[in-house]
C-alpha cells in the first residue's frame, strides 16, 4: 500500500500518513491542473514549494516518497503504477467537488485501487454536519454554538466563557490616528522556494500575458509565506504574541497602507495543512487564560476558524455543484478588467485589488465589503467573481471560495445567506480612511464625481426589488428606498448605467 498525499493535504499529524508510518508515499506535482486558471505567481510557489518540502521533510524522517513532477495526475500514476503494478492507495478524502471520483477513474485507468479515507484536517466530521441540519438553510450561529458545545472551546460548563456567544459589538472598532500595528512576520525563500519562484515565473508565464488580465497581473515577489511546518509554526507564535491581542477590536477595520492590520496570516498554511484548526484555536485560548488577549478577540479568531471554515466546507460539500454556477439574482455582467490591473480611481478598490497583485492577500472585511460588494452591486455574475478569487488569492481552494464569495458576497443561492451583504460608500467610510484620499465623493449619489457605490447600490435594490423586498432583514433599507421621489430613482438609474458602461471600459 502506499499512501497518496495531495497538494493540499501537508499533514503528517494525522490521516494515512500518521496511521502508516512503514508505507511509500505517492506526491503528483501536476502542472496542468495549475494551469487552469492564471493563478497568482505566489500562491504556485506557496503550493509547489511547501509540496517539495513536505516531501524533502519526509525524506529527512527516513520515508520512501515517490515524487513525481509531470504534466498530468493521469501521467504521474502511469508511472507509478509502471513501478508498482497493482499498488493499493490511500488518501484523505479531496476537499474539492469531484476530485475523489477523478481520482478513481485515473488510479483504476493506471491498473490500481485507491481506498479514501476522512479528511481529518477538519473538526467536524460530515456525519456531525449532516445529523446537524436537513439543509437547504445553513444557519451559521446555531452551526457555530454547537461547534463550541462539541469542542468545549470557550465554554464554561454548558454556557459561553464570559456569558456571551459572540462579542460583535467590541469587534467593529476603527483604530485611533497614532496607532501602527505590528509589522507582519516574512519568511526569506530558501534555495527550493527561490527554484520554485524560478520555475514558476518561466512555466507560467504566458497566463499572465492573455487578456484580460493586465500583462504580468501580478507581482512575482518578494514572496513573503510559510512553506514548511517550522515556518507556519513560526507565523503562529508571531500572531499570538504580537496581533491577537487587538484582532478582535479591529478585525473589520480597513487602513491605507496596513494591509496586514492584527490580523492572523494563517489562513494559507491550515488550508495546505501546515497548521491544524486545533492547534491554532488552542494557541489562542491559551493567550486568553493566560491573560495575554482579552476575550472579545479570542472569541472573534475561534468564530472564523472552528466556525465559519468548518462551515463553509460542508456546505460546499453538500450543495455542490449547484453552488459553483448558483445566481438567483441573473446577474449577467462581466468581471471589469481592474480586478486584474488595479486601474481604477475608486480609492479602495485601487488599494486592496494592488495588494492582491502583490502578495495575493486582502483580509475578510476587504473581500467581503470592498470587492465583493462592488461585484454584487454591479452586478457581475458571481462564477465570474469566483473565478477570480480562486485565481487571485494565496490561501484560496474550491472549497472555500466558492461559498464564500458565491453566496456569501454574491447572494448567489441563499443556502445560507439571509439578505445581501450589499453597502454604499457609507459602510467604507465607517470602516477605512480610504474616502478621504478618493477622488469620488463619498456623499453624492449622482452628479459628477458621485461614489459609484452610492448610485449602484440603490440601483441594486431597485433592480432586485422583486427578491428581496420581502426579505425581513431588508425591510428598512426598502422604506429608505421608498423616500426617494420618482425624478431622484431615474437619476440614480441612469447614473448606474453608466458606472456599468464604464466599469466595462474599466473606465471607473
Amino acid at each position: 500500500m502506499t499512501v497518496l498525499v495531495l497538494g493540499d493535504q501537508l499533514v503528517r499529524r494525522c490521516g494515512p500518513l500518521a496511521r502508516r508510518p512503514d508505507e511509500r508515499v505517492l506526491v503528483i506535482e501536476a502542472t496542468a491542473f495549475a494551469r487552469r486558471l492564471p493563478y497568482h505567481p505566489h500562491k504556485l510557489t506557496l503550493v509547489f514549494s511547501a509540496m517539495r518540502h513536505f516531501r524533502d521533510a519526509l525524506r529527512d524522517d527516513g520515508r520512501t516518497v515517490d515524487y513525481y513532477q509531470c504534466e498530468t495526475f493521469a501521467e504521474g500514476f502511469e508511472r507509478h503504477f509502471e513501478r508498482h503494478p497493482g499498488d493499493e492507495l490511500v488518501v484523505m478524502a479531496p476537499s474539492s467537488h469531484g476530485t475523489t471520483e477523478r481520482l478513481r477513474t485515473l488510479v483504476a485507468d493506471a491498473g490500481g485501487s485507491l481506498t479514501v479515507v476522512d479528511d481529518e484536517r477538519f473538526l467536524c466530521s460530515p456525519e456531525t454536519f449532516d445529523a446537524w441540519t436537513d439543509g437547504p438553510l445553513y444557519r451559521h450561529e446555531t452551526f457555530y454554538r454547537e461547534m463550541r458545545r462539541e469542542t468545549g472551546y470557550l465554554m464554561d460548563g454548558g454556557d459561553p466563557e464570559g456569558g456571551e456567544w459572540n462579542y460583535d459589538d467590541q469587534n467593529r472598532e476603527t483604530p485611533p490616528e497614532d496607532w501602527s500595528p505590528p509589522d507582519p512576520p516574512a519568511f526569506e525563500p530558501d534555495e527550493t522556494t527561490r527554484a520554485v519562484q524560478s520555475w514558476v515565473e518561466t512555466e507560467f508565464s504566458g497566463s499572465y500575458d492573455d487578456p484580460p488580465y493586465g500583462g504580468d497581473w501580478a507581482d512575482p515577489g518578494p514572496f513573503r509565506w510559510p512553506v514548511t511546518r517550522r515556518g507556519a509554526v513560526r507565523a503562529l507564535d508571531d500572531f499570538v504574541e504580537h496581533r491577537l491581542a487587538d484582532f478582535g477590536p479591529y478585525q473589520d477595520a480597513m487602513v491605507g497602507g496596513e494591509w496586514a492590520m492584527h490580523h492572523s496570516l494563517l489562513s494559507a498554511a491550515i488550508n495546505l495543512g501546515l497548521l491544524g484548526p486545533a492547534e491554532v484555536v488552542e494557541r489562542a485560548i491559551e493567550a486568553y487564560e493566560d491573560g495575554d488577549a482579552p476575550l472579545n478577540s479570542v472569541e472573534g479568531f475561534v468564530r472564523q476558524v472552528i466556525g465559519w471554515r468548518e462551515f463553509v466546507r460542508h456546505v460546499y460539500r453538500r450543495e455542490m455543484p449547484g453552488l459553483a454556477s448558483a445566481n438567483q439574482l441573473g446577474a449577467d455582467e462581466a468581471l471589469p478588467d481592474f480586478f486584474w490591473t488595479g486601474e481604477t480611481d475608486m480609492a479602495c478598490l485601487s488599494e486592496t485589488v494592488e495588494g492582491v497583485r502583490k502578495r495575493g492577500y486582502a483580509h475578510h472585511i476587504e473581500r467581503l465589503m470592498l470587492q465583493s460588494n462592488f461585484a454584487l452591486l454591479l452586478g457581475v455574475e458571481p462564477a465570474q467573481v469566483n473565478r477570480w478569487f480562486h485565481a487571485a488569492y494565496v490561501d484560496a481552494f474550491h472549497w472555500v471560495t466558492t461559498p464564500n464569495v458565491v453566496e456569501m458576497g454574491l447572494y448567489g443561492s441563499g443556502a445560507f445567506a439571509t439578505k445581501p451583504y450589499a453597502a454604499s460608500a457609507n459602510y467604507v467610510d465607517k470602516m477605512s480612511d480610504h474616502c478621504s484620499g478618493c477622488p469620488y465623493y463619498k456623499t453624492k449619489t449622482t452628479g459628477e464625481g458621485a461614489c459609484p457605490f452610492n448610485a449602484l447600490y440603490w440601483d441594486f435594490l431597485d433592480r432586485n426589488e422583486d427578491e428581496l423586498r420581502s426579505n425581513h432583514r431588508m425591510g428598512l433599507v426598502y422604506s429608505h428606498l421608498d423616500d426617494k421621489d420618482d425624478e431622484e430613482r431615474v437619476a440614480i438609474r441612469e447614473r448606474a448605467d453608466e458606472l456599468r458602461a464604464r466599469a466595462a471600459r474599466s473606465d471607473l
